[in-house]
C-alpha cells in the first residue's frame, strides 16, 4: 500500500483581532468551510491515520475540526516545527512517523505548505495559479515508502480540494 501525505491550510483566521500572529483564531467563514471539506472527506472515505497540527491556534481549531469529524478515535498530534520553521523542519516531522502511518494530515500554513508542495511534486506539475493553496485547501499527494527518505520531486500529486468549492 503507498503512503499518502495530506497537507490542509488552516481555516480562514480572523486578522483584524488585535493579537499576536499566533494567536489568530478562525473566523466564522473559516470554521464553515472546514465543516464542509470535514463532510466532503467522509463522503469521499478521506480518513487520516495520524494527525499533526502547528500548535498556532487557527492551525489547531481547524485540526480538531476535522479530526471531530473525520477520524475522532485518532488522536491530534501538535508539533511546533510546523510554525514558521521551514521545509526542512516540516521533512524531520514527517521522517518521525511511525511505520504504520500510511496517510498523514498536516496541518499548517503558508508559504511552508506551499514550499514543500513544490519541493516533493515540482512546480511543473502544479495548477498554473495565483494561490496555490488559500485557506481550507487540502492537497493529497502520493508518497514514497519511507517517510525519512523525501527528497525534491519523490511525490506525486493526486488532488486538491479547495473547501470554498464544496461550500458555494
Amino acid at each position: 500500500m503507498s503512503r499518502e501525505l495530506w497537507l490542509l491550510r488552516h481555516g480562514k483566521s480572523d486578522r483584524d483581532l488585535a493579537v499576536d500572529d499566533f494567536d489568530r483564531p478562525l473566523k466564522k467563514k473559516g470554521k464553515h468551510d472546514l465543516q464542509c471539506l470535514a463532510k466532503w472527506m467522509v463522503n469521499e472515505q478521506i480518513i487520516p491515520d495520524n494527525i499533526i497540527s502547528s500548535p498556532a491556534i487557527r492551525a489547531l481549531s481547524t485540526a480538531k475540526i476535522i479530526q471531530s469529524e473525520v477520524a475522532d478515535m485518532l488522536s491530534l498530534n501538535i508539533d511546533k516545527r510546523l510554525y514558521q520553521e521551514g521545509i526542512e523542519r516540516i521533512k524531520e516531522v514527517l521522517s518521525e512517523c511511525p511505520i504504520q502511518s500510511k496517510k498523514v494530515l498536516l496541518v499548517g500554513h503558508n508559504p511552508e505548505l506551499e514550499h514543500i508542495l513544490i519541493n516533493f511534486v515540482g512546480a511543473v506539475n502544479l495548477p498554473d495559479t495565483n494561490k496555490l493553496l488559500p485557506t481550507s485547501t487540502l492537497v493529497r499527494l502520493r508518497m514514497p515508502e519511507d517517510w525519512s527518505v523525501l527528497e525534491s520531486g519523490c511525490a506525486s500529486l493526486i488532488s486538491i480540494t479547495y473547501a470554498k468549492l464544496l461550500s458555494e
